[in-house]
């Protein structure tokens, strides 16, 4: 079925430049320059995404949007005066560092509001009822950032921003999110760790990044305790085991949650060509997580559900990704195919070791679903 689905993009996300790097690492000593664009976060795999969308005719299905820079209001939701202080000065100096792989750089700071203010107006948008559904194309993105300090690329929490934007807005009750980007969303899990009015779910390759978080055992505390679920799976998990991570996990807990509204932490890096993680994941792998994600919202919420741009680092693979979400979302097909899926597809996991996953997200659901 046809969905009114929107798409909220502007050109400004992708000017923020955070310095010469290669993948994550600053260029120097015996680490050379790179040949291509260099940083791991470069602006080209969401320029090549919304490039694809335009050339198949999927951008002409969707009702697309700009907005406005989130408010400073807003952002004090969840960040503290005193940071957003210091990352202004640092983006207004041109240089600096806001946390561990959280480089600044000229403009950072009304780049990253600008990130989160698509956040914001897309979730709004779904909230007034004007669209069914809405992807928001931010970058920088936003769930390794904490309330007060950067993290991985992430400068302001775009997600809780929307959140707790949305909260105060519409009085928005019960709100899940669900982080499917390969690394743990400790971010968002950190600002909504001690609440029971907002569900956190990441999926995630275990001990992938930030290390030594994203456990099992992560539950949550106070009256937040068992509102975060983490699901860490091993390195080289593919299309089964999230398929059976979410109909064994995540559906079932979103039905025991009943939102008002999903959101999605919607990182693509969990593909299986991505240069910052080891997993198996294909265009059709996120297509058919999209897809029970959205009968879940359409059972549960009245189909509000928003998807958020986070990771994903392969500049050729990540449009197709990303269109395949789309499409789901919006209920149509164009005539894009995917050139990678026959390898993907045919570099999966075996009957042994897809049961070996399996047998493993069966212990962690007898713990996350008690």
């Amino acid at each position: 079925m046809t969905r009114r689905s929107g798409f909220f993009f502007d050109e400004r996300c992708f000017w923020h430049a955070a310095g010469l790097h290669s993948l994550v690492l600053p260029v120097g000593g015996w680490l050379q320059p790179p040949s291509g664009s260099g940083h791991a976060e470069s602006p080209e795999t969401k320029r090549r995404l919304k490039s694809l969308m335009d050339v198949s005719g999927l951008s002409d299905r969707l009702v697309l949007s700009s907005a406005p820079m989130a408010a400073k209001e807003d952002l004090l939701r969840v960040h503290p005066a005193q940071y957003l202080e210091r990352f202004k000065a640092m983006s207004d100096a041109g240089h600096g560092e806001l946390g561990e792989e959280a480089a600044v750089g000229p403009g950072t700071y009304e780049i990253a509001r600008q990130s989160a203010g698509l956040a914001i107006a897309a979730v709004d948008a779904v909230l007034r009822g004007e669209l069914d559904n809405a992807y928001a194309l931010s970058r920088p993105p936003g769930h390794h950032c904490l309330a007060d300090r950067g993290m991985g690329f992430c400068y302001l929490a775009n997600i809780a921003v929307a959140v707790e934007t949305a909260k105060a807005r519409h009085g928005v009750g019960r709100v899940a999110v669900l982080d499917w980007d390969v690394h743990h969303g400790n971010g968002t899990q950190s600002i909504f760790y001690g609440r029971d009015d907002v569900l956190t779910l990441s999926i995630h390759q275990d001990n992938c990044f930030p290390v030594g978080q994203g456990a099992v055992a992560e539950r949550g505390t106070g009256t937040g305790l068992g509102y975060n679920l983490n699901l860490p799976l091993f390195p080289g998990s593919g299309d089964d085991a999230y398929r059976y991570a979410m109909e064994r996990v995540i559906v079932p807990a979103l039905e025991r949650f009943e939102p008002e509204l999903i959101v999605v932490a919607c990182g693509f890096d969990a593909n299986g060509v991505d240069p910052l993680a080891r997993m198996l994941l294909h265009s059709e792998s996120f297509r058919a997580m999209t897809a029970i994600l959205r009968e879940a919202a359409d059972r549960l919420c009245g189909g509000r559900l928003v998807l958020v741009h986070e990771g994903g680092y392969a500049e050729a693979y990540v449009p197709f990704c990303g269109h395949a979400v789309i499409e789901e979302l919006a209920g149509v097909r164009t005539a894009v195919e995917d050139p990678f899926l026959p390898m993907l597809e045919g570099q999966q996991p075996n009957a042994e070791f897809r049961a070996f996953q399996r047998q493993a997200i069966d212990r962690m659901a007898a713990v996350l679903l008690n």
